[in-house]
């Protein structure tokens, strides 16, 4: 059963949801606009009965993530949604993971894997 928890960046408090095995392969799912990580509710138990380990986080925006500061400048832009998405994966302490995502969720996925591929062991995207 997935638990909703939070990770605290530079610039945000992430919440995000974890599922699975704790010691399984991380896949990070990505939603897009206006989605939420409700999309992933299918994708997650299959994975999770595959042995992965989920993590499903609220980007920047949506549910219960919020920005530290209210002085930051807000930005939805790709770039920005993809440097949330690494700062996550070190949050976590997480070294690689598979990144899919679809919508904003995909073009973030994109960005971590264009610039940072050592951190990728994966990646599926749709609709970016």
């Amino acid at each position: 059963m997935a638990r909703l928890k939070t990770a605290e960046t530079a610039v945000l408090e992430i919440a995000y949801e974890e599922s699975g095995p704790a010691d399984g392969p991380v896949a990070v799912l990505l939603h897009g606009y206006p989605y939420d990580v409700r999309a992933y509710d299918g994708v997650v138990q299959i994975l999770n009965a595959a042995g992965m380990r989920t993590i499903v986080p609220h980007l920047r925006g949506h549910g219960p993530t919020r920005f530290l500061s209210a002085e930051t400048l807000r930005s939805g832009e790709q770039a920005a949604i993809g440097q949330d998405t690494l700062d996550l994966l070190d949050a976590l302490g997480i070294e690689r993971a598979v990144l899919a995502g679809f919508d904003w969720g995909a073009r973030a996925a994109c960005v971590v894997a264009a610039l940072w591929p050592e951190r990728v062991t994966g990646l599926l995207t749709c609709g970016g």
